[in-house]
């Protein structure tokens, strides 16, 4: 594969993205817990199903990342906290993290337009539904205001 891309480059974007995928999965899960308030129970249906797409989203990054001669990265990344549990600040720092995994899809698609149809797909699907993401939280916080 490195004669088709640059897996010295690549590689490390697959490990950062694996790393924020799995921070979704312990971010979402702990929104889940700590969700009070009227609108408890279908936001936390929500937080949960967030956390399971991030945990899968972790593993396909992980087996391309495989496939590709990397090794995947025994650790998260940094989680941001600001410790208010307001639905607001939960909404705020979700959008956050979202974008942040949008930045990382980017640069992986930067990184294989043009020398891999299957890694440039990928990277674009996983655009599409991280930018999905951003909108359906947003939506969420237009009681609060738009981010």
């Amino acid at each position: 594969m490195h004669t088709i891309i640059d897996t010295d480059a690549v590689n490390p974007v697959l490990n950062e993205i694996l790393k924020a995928e799995l921070a979704g999965v312990v971010r979402y899960t702990h929104y889940s817990l700590v969700i009070t308030g009227p609108n408890r129970l279908p936001l936390v249906d929500f937080m949960k199903a967030q956390a399971a797409e991030s945990l899968l989203h972790a593993q396909q990054a992980g087996e391309i990342l495989t496939g590709l001669g990397g090794h995947p990265e025994q650790g998260i990344a940094t989680i941001e906290e600001s410790h208010d549990h307001t639905i607001e600040a939960i909404l705020r720092e979700s959008v956050g993290h979202e974008r942040r995994a949008l930045d990382l899809y980017r640069q992986l698609l930067k990184l294989t337009e043009g020398s891999s149809i299957y890694l440039e797909e990928y990277a674009r699907g996983q655009i599409g539904q991280e930018e999905l993401h951003v909108i359906e939280m947003n939506k969420l916080l237009r009681d609060y205001s738009i981010v």
